[in-house]
């Protein structure tokens, strides 16, 4: 199974504020806050939605291939991909612009405080998606994730118009997106992916409900933060899967991203949807342990223990071979 992951390319720059920001806000002057944060700690890491899911793909050995637009400065950052198992030959490469840029701070409550500079992922609308068709031999998944939002549009209407199955995943932009704008980029999606958050908003901006939304798309797949995932398809019961246990909590930064790999690995495995969404909640552990998008290292033999005790025997007995 071919999966194509179109959305952002970045470098994370991620600090860690040892207090809590609700410490620092003053309710009746919220309209005119100046606050800084002295940080004690700077990571600059590598990230950006479709990298970090594609990365995780290529851990467990799936063969994704990035769209998504770069600066020059992507060099370093390609060959770090294709190490792992990304193929990233339908990168476009913008001669006038950086890598776009994610700067984020966490507070000791796991909030956090985030800003993001698009860069050369306003080129991302240039891309055509019949071009990266036709140089893999066909795509029978593309999952559109935060992007430039007119190459979020654009993506999603040549998958319609190429009867390409795609996957929306809205995250970052979903707040600067109208209703309009997010009516279009999920009817007719395969997949709906968004936090339990987000699903709200999404019903909030596009006047549908949630029975409405369900009939639109088919998978809606909803991530529970702490408390794993549901899914859900008309007519079907709901499918929900908790998490594996964590051994620390570093860093929740790209933990949905993680998420979304092993599912989509799962996916590309031919196994259940169940089966698929414990690869994802296994895979989103390991990264909540480990302070970046794509620091954490995947040895087959720790993940199929954990996976083990999460999940039973039976699961790990469906998976295990994909994992060889």
């Amino acid at each position: 199974m071919r999966i194509a992951v179109t959305g952002s390319i970045a470098t994370d720059h991620l600090m860690t504020f040892p207090g809590r920001f609700a410490d620092q806000l003053v309710a009746d002057q919220l309209h005119t806050v100046s606050l800084s944060f002295l940080v004690d700690q700077l990571d600059v890491r590598r990230g950006g939605v479709a990298a970090n899911i594609c990365f995780g793909m290529g851990q467990l050995g799936t063969e994704p291939i990035l769209v998504g637009a770069a600066g020059n400065d992507f060099d370093e950052y390609r060959a770090w991909l294709d190490r792992h198992g990304v193929d990233t030959s339908s990168v476009h490469i913008s001669e006038l612009l950086h890598t776009a840029r994610f700067v984020c701070t966490t507070d000791a409550d796991h909030n956090q405080i985030g800003s993001f500079y698009t860069g050369a992922m306003s080129e991302a609308r240039l891309i055509e998606l019949h071009t990266v068709a036709e140089r893999v031999g066909g795509l029978d998944l593309v999952v559109i994730g935060a992007d430039d939002p007119e190459a979020m549009i654009r993506h999603t209407e040549e998958c319609r118009t190429r009867g390409i199955p795609f996957g929306a995943d809205f995250s970052q932009q979903i707040a600067r997106m109208d209703g309009d704008a997010i009516r279009t980029l999920l009817e007719d999606a395969a997949y709906l992916f968004s936090n339990e958050y987000e699903k709200g908003l999404i019903e909030s901006k596009t006047g549908w409900s949630d029975a409405e939304i369900l009939a639109k798309v088919g998978t809606r797949v909803t991530t529970l933060g702490a408390n794993g995932v549901r899914i859900e398809r008309v007519g079907e019961p709901a499918i929900e899967v908790g998490c594996a246990e964590e051994r620390t909590k570093a860093d929740p930064t790209g933990v949905g991203d993680a998420f979304r790999a092993g599912f989509l690995s799962g996916l590309a495995w031919g196994v259940g949807l169940e089966r698929a969404a414990q690869v994802g909640c296994m895979l989103a552990t390991l990264v909540i342990e480990t302070v970046g998008t794509q620091e954490y290292e995947l040895h087959r033999s720790n993940f199929m223990d954990r996976f083990t005790k999460a999940y039973g025997h039976e699961a790990a007995g469906e998976i295990r071979a994909h994992l060889a």
